[in-house]
């Protein structure tokens, strides 16, 4: 039997040696796609063999066995663990009393199956594919082909508020590690034709499903020709999230930037879909990746939409300077300190140098010490159970300062520094970005060690050319800053109101740019709604009653 399988597991008028051919294309020789060259067998005995063999030692692969109304034979293959049981019994009993003594596989799925969703495939490399995907495949006598039903009923995860993107006011609902769930979630946002879900897979062996969603009338056909390409070109044994997929298809892989957005929210993956950008969902996974991506991403969060411009633009400005502060507050600590003490006003300056008089290191060293200790102290929440995790992280950096600060190791004002510092780094909304800016914050702060302030200035050319350089599938990293779009810049530093944004983003090459129209504003002003003037707020009746105590 084994020879059997070696035999028939290889495509038609292939060598088994041939290794120069292998080399010349790699995925042929892949066992799935040797497998999609291997035909279903007429004789069903002769099936149930190559099944058997090929699922040797597979305890949860379940071959059942039974004949159809009029005595014929046939199996189901199915996972046990990854199908609908109550539906694979209804299948089955719908075939055992109701089968007609029909043979053809054509009439049983179009007659008997009460399954909605149904295919016919001809080949083991589809079967194998299905059935480990949940699926269940029907085998009939005198037939080479075989029916692949829909019934998968895995366990699975129910929809609940993402914890990475809490919000105070929008939708509570987040993707799950079902594929099926997440593209139904973002159906009922988007309720159009228009909305396309191209089906992949990636992984020679765990064959893991992708869909590639995007507005067949708004994403550039070129632009969701690229993430197909680079998806398809993706050679790897298995892909388990969709941060593996990030790794490979970014546009350069050694940069700290973020160059992909990841999301839980179906709300967001629905506002990108209508600027004309690709999301690309994994199953397994929560996250769904967004492409393209750009800087001022990093700190935009969907809330900032839910709520009024003011506070939207409020808390976005707050955002773009505590980014800065968690980048350089440290940095410029040690510059000041070890270059440049007459910046600061006479009384503050004594006031450091005698909390800094006992310290036996240099500024530079007292920051690392505790920048470290502080990235420790957060990781070590992060990974701890829930329910201690924050107060270890807390009472951790209390004591931890406390205590280096009696000992004389740092000094009060570098506890509060990386206090600063720390706090800052939570307002970015984008954990990958906030990653980003942590690590840049040490070649910085090495610098202003070495050269005060010129090292933080060259530093941040060095950093603002490269994110200058940066591309994301072709768009231009820093946009729409750099290349300037006037237009765009609505939506940078600021939040403009809704009514004002009438494009959808310059920087984004899309078919249709229009995405609103903008009167109902100046229409609602226009007919005295400010004061409310052409509203009728006193009944009637009221006016026709007669006063309280009057005849």
């Amino acid at each position: 039997m084994r020879a059997l399988l070696r035999d028939r597991s290889l495509p038609p008028g292939s060598a088994a040696g041939s290794a120069s051919q292998a080399q010349q294309d790699p995925r042929e020789y892949q066992f799935i796609e040797q497998l999609k060259q291997t035909k279903l067998s007429l004789l069903l005995d002769e099936n149930h063999s190559f099944i058997k063999d090929l699922f040797s030692e597979c305890s949860d692969v379940v071959v059942r066995e039974f004949q159809l109304e009029g005595g014929i034979p046939a199996l189901l293959l199915f996972v046990d663990g990854l199908t609908n049981t109550q539906l694979l019994n209804e299948t089955m009993k719908a075939l055992m009393l109701l089968g007609m003594g029909e043979t053809a596989i054509a009439q049983i799925e179009d007659k008997m199956l009460p399954v909605s969703q149904t295919q016919i495939s001809d080949n083991y490399g589809d079967l194998l594919t299905s059935v480990l995907g949940g699926d269940a495949a029907l085998l009939v006598e005198a037939n080479d082909k075989a029916i692949l039903l829909g019934i998968r009923g895995a366990e699975k995860r129910s929809v609940g508020e993402p914890e990475t993107e809490t919000v105070v006011r929008g939708p509570r609902e987040g993707f799950v590690e079902s594929i099926r769930t997440n593209t139904s979630m973002i159906r009922r946002k988007i309720k159009t034709p228009k909305l396309k879900m191209k089906s992949m897979s990636v992984g020679k062996e765990s064959n893991t499903n992708l869909v590639v969603c995007y507005m067949d009338d708004l994403a550039m056909p070129s632009l969701v020709e690229e993430v197909v390409k680079r998806l398809e070109q993706i050679k790897v044994d298995g892909i388990f999230e969709s941060g593996m997929i990030e790794e490979f298809i970014q546009d350069d892989a050694f940069s700290p930037f973020p160059q992909m957005q990841y999301t839980e929210r179906p709300d967001v993956v629905a506002s990108a879909l209508l600027q004309g950008r690709v999301a690309i969902l994994t199953d397994g996974t929560p996250f769904v990746l967004i492409v393209p991506f750009v800087f001022i991403q990093i700190m935009q969060t969907n809330e900032d939409y839910y709520e009024r411009f003011q506070i939207g633009t409020l808390l976005r400005l707050l955002r773009y300077v505590f980014m800065f502060l968690s980048l350089t507050t440290p940095a410029f600590y040690v510059a000041i300190t070890t270059y440049h003490q007459e910046l600061l006003p006479t009384s503050l300056m004594l006031s450091v140098a005698a909390a800094r008089e006992a310290i036996p290191f240099p500024a530079v060293v007292e920051a690392l010490i505790m920048e470290i200790t502080f990235e420790a102290l957060r990781e070590a929440g992060i990974r701890l159970p829930k329910a201690v995790g924050s107060a270890v992280s807390i009472l951790g950096a209390l004591v931890v300062g406390q205590a280096a600060v009696q000992a004389g190791i740092v000094s009060a004002p570098m506890v509060i520094v990386v206090s600063i510092t720390g706090i800052a780094s939570f307002t970015i909304p984008r954990f990958n970005g906030a990653i980003a800016i942590r690590m840049l914050r040490f070649p910085i702060l090495i610098a202003a060690s070495i050269f005060g302030f010129y090292g933080i200035f060259f530093s941040l050319m060095i950093l603002i050319g490269h994110m200058a350089n940066l591309r994301s599938f072709g768009v231009p990293y820093l946009s729409p800053i750099g290349p300037l779009s006037a237009a765009d810049t609505k939506d940078v530093l600021v939040r403009a109101p809704l009514w004002e944004m009438v494009k959808r983003p310059e920087f984004m090459t899309v078919q249709d740019n229009t995405r609103m129209g903008n009167e109902l504003p100046r229409q609602i002003k226009k007919e005295g709604g400010l004061d409310g003037s052409n509203i009728d707020h006193v009944h009637k009746s009221s006016e026709e009653e007669p006063p309280n105590g009057s005849s």
